[in-house]
């Protein structure tokens, strides 16, 4: 599910009954629980607005999921490789780049 750019997982915890879920890819912790879907998709949407209006609350700008910005690090030569691959495909080594990966990514995604 997602929410205002934040996606939350759902696990089942059997023996008490209930939906339990967070949101990912945050450094601070917002759960949720619930007995059916709907609910917990309507938990979900109400612990993000409590989560955002707490940090506004406290003056403070919440986590963001992601930014856009992908911090990527390699060795010297594949640089280079990489330069001479999006040069050959008349784009930037950040279009290249990503569109090398949402493919990678996709596809990994799919199987």
């Amino acid at each position: 599910m997602t929410y205002k750019g934040y996606t939350a997982s759902i696990e089942v915890d059997i023996e008490a009954g209930i939906l339990f879920g967070r949101v990912l890819d945050i450094k601070d912790v917002v759960t949720f629980k619930a007995k059916t879907i709907d609910e917990a998709r309507q938990e979900f949407e109400n612990s993000v607005d409590d989560y955002l209006a707490f940090c506004e609350e406290l003056g403070e700008e919440p986590d963001k999921p992601f930014s856009g910005k992908l911090p990527f690090r390699t060795t010297p030569e594949k640089h280079r490789k990489i330069f001479i691959a999006a040069k050959k495909s008349g784009t930037s080594i950040n279009a290249w780049m990503d569109q090398v990966l949402t493919a990678a990514a996709d596809q990994a995604i799919n199987t």
